[in-house]
């Protein structure tokens, strides 16, 4: 990867798209500012003289094309991404460069796979959708926490959110998302997508200290449902928010992010809590940092780095946890995530015991 390399912002006026500019620009890459709004575009490039603006409308193919002119990669933080992932990732394609993008969106990432597989694979493309907080970060983890397993019963995935004040994107995709599946929820069992209408379990899970046990939201579905078994053989993974996060993001007069430092972060804070189960034993794996929109930027980011540095494993339509060494990748991201991973499993013995701080079981509470 040369300095001053560029990259193509796709949404780059949006709230994560502005983060992930930032970070661009802190790693010597020069980003092409692109969206749909052009006077948002130009009102943007205000505050970063010399960056090139390049408009274009996702239904509009030579503008899109005229966008990856030149560029080494693009990313699309431009939700919601039913609408727009797949002719950006169309674009990409005709231009020959690696496309990224940061959807939540279980559908559209479930698209992605379905759709774009095969000929990204035969043209040797490299896409990875979900390069996020939601959908990449568990992933990594998940990856990580597997290590030397070559199948698991399940991974539990629980995010512990201290508040969450959504953008207008991320409502915006929640709105087309419950749409697209006539108000029912999604939950991933038995190696499959199920859609179901009842109402979500209420749990205590028990997050790693000082945290403690907490009230979560048990089946609060997000991207991990496609990003995790679309590689790793496990056949059930579950997800869970913490209650208060889970009624800060469905409420409709909740605040968008507020920042409260010189990068723009939010004081949101945020823990991940990984538990990967085969038969009796278990691993886990843990990140904890802050603001879920800012630290998509230096995920995003730093897998633009990998794959134009050739730190890659493997082409075609990929989640972060196959394309790259997860284990080195999260230590790649120490000034913005602290993780914690399990230890290497002796070379004897694959599975470690069941630690006793680690959850062996959930139950819903009354």
């Amino acid at each position: 990867m040369g300095p001053g390399q560029t990259v193509t912002v796709y949404g780059a006026y949006g709230h994560t798209g502005r983060f992930v500019v930032a970070e661009l620009l802190e790693r010597g890459l020069v980003p092409v500012l692109s969206g749909r709004d052009e006077v948002k575009l130009k009102a943007l490039a205000a505050s970063y003289p010399g960056l090139e603006v390049r408009p274009a409308s996702v239904d509009d193919p030579d503008a899109l094309d005229r966008a990856l002119a030149g560029a080494a990669a693009v990313v699309n933080g431009a939700g919601p991404f039913a609408t727009t992932a797949a002719p950006v990732i169309e674009a990409a394609l005709r231009a020959g460069v690696p496309y990224v993008d940061v959807a939540a969106e279980i559908e559209a990432n479930a698209d992605t796979f379905a759709h774009f597989a095969e000929r990204a694979r035969a043209a040797g493309a490299v896409i990875v959708p979900a390069m996020a907080f939601f959908g990449g970060l568990g992933d990594l983890l998940a990856t990580a926490a597997m290590g030397d397993w070559t199948a698991a019963d399940e991974v539990h995935v629980a995010y512990a959110l201290s508040g969450w004040q959504p953008t207008d994107g991320t409502r915006a995709a929640g709105a087309v998302s419950r749409e697209r599946r006539g108000g029912a929820r999604v939950v991933y069992r038995d190696g499959r997508l199920d859609y179901r209408r009842d109402a979500a379990p209420t749990l205590q899970w028990p997050f790693p200290e000082p945290l403690g046990s907490r009230t979560v939201i048990g089946e609060f579905t997000m991207a991990d449902v496609v990003t995790i078994p679309s590689h790793l053989s496990v056949p059930d993974v579950r997800t869970y928010m913490t209650a208060e996060a889970a009624r800060d993001v469905s409420a409709p007069g909740t605040p968008t992010p507020t920042a409260a430092d010189e990068h723009g972060r939010s004081a949101q804070t945020f823990l991940v809590d990984i538990v990967v189960r085969s038969g009796g034993a278990e691993r886990r794996a843990v990140a904890r940092g802050r603001d879920i929109y800012a630290v998509t930027a230096p995920l995003a980011v730093e897998a633009v780095r990998r794959i134009l540095t050739g730190q890659t494993r493997t082409v075609g339509v990929v989640s972060a946890g196959e394309i790259f060494d997860a284990a080195d990748f999260l230590r790649a991201l120490s000034s913005h995530l602290s993780v914690e991973l399990p230890a290497p499993a002796p070379a004897a013995s694959a599975r470690p015991t069941t630690s006793p701080e680690t959850p062996s079981s959930v139950e819903p509470t009354s």
